[in-house]
């Protein structure tokens, strides 16, 4: 793997070793450089991070081990009260990657693509989903080095802590499954409605077809 471990002091997550069950699929909503993510979060002090953020160009930034673990998803006790399904804090169960992306973009007609902080995407990083996402048929696209480095760290994650990657369709809205923390991989769309990290790039959804 193209991996390349940065800067991160322990203070930004918590060095505390715990069981893996989870692996949530993230983007960044953000530029394609890997290494300037974990600056940001650096910056924060809140420790919320993912172990490993992947670049365009596919290189895969690492700020800590996939054996601790960071604030990733933004839980509340609600959303599994109106589930029925009692709480658990999946952050520390589950391992979270960052795929650099800016995510949902607007038609601004003539060939020109917005993104959410109304900078211009060249047309050839944009794609058009057959059937629109939460309401959005344009997005700033994954990379092919971004899917594959992202199928190495599954397939590795798999055979080190054996958490299944079986593809399930229900991943792309929030699931019963995920806040009951059964073991897989998931989107941070399967315990969030209000986000729309990863969308269903049929590249991607490809590559978890074939694990």
């Amino acid at each position: 793997m193209n991996t390349k471990q940065v800067d991160f002091a322990a203070s930004n997550y918590f060095k505390e070793e715990t069981k893996k069950k989870q692996i949530y699929l993230h983007h960044t909503a953000g530029n394609g450089d890997a290494e300037a993510v974990f600056k940001y979060w650096a910056s924060t002090k809140d420790r919320v991070a993912t172990c490993v953020a992947i670049g365009a160009d596919g290189l895969i930034a690492q700020g800590f081990s996939s054996r601790y673990w960071g604030y990733h998803l933004g839980l509340k006790q609600g959303v599994f009260n109106s589930n029925g399904v009692p709480y658990q804090s999946l952050d520390k169960l589950s391992i979270g990657v960052e795929i650099c992306n800016w995510g949902y973009l607007k038609d601004a007609g003539k060939g020109k693509f917005i993104n959410y902080v109304g900078r211009e995407i060249p047309k050839s990083q944009v794609i058009k989903l057959d059937t629109p996402y939460k309401g959005f048929q344009f997005w700033h696209s994954y990379t092919k080095e971004q899917i594959e480095s992202t199928k190495e760290l599954l397939l590795y994650w798999n055979e080190t802590y054996g958490i299944p990657l079986d593809y399930n369709e229900d991943i792309w809205a929030v699931s019963k499954r995920a806040l009951a923390a059964e073991p897989g991989v998931y989107t941070h769309n399967s315990v969030r409605k209000d986000k729309t990290d990863v969308y269903p790039h049929p590249e991607l959804i490809e590559m978890l077809k074939s694990l």
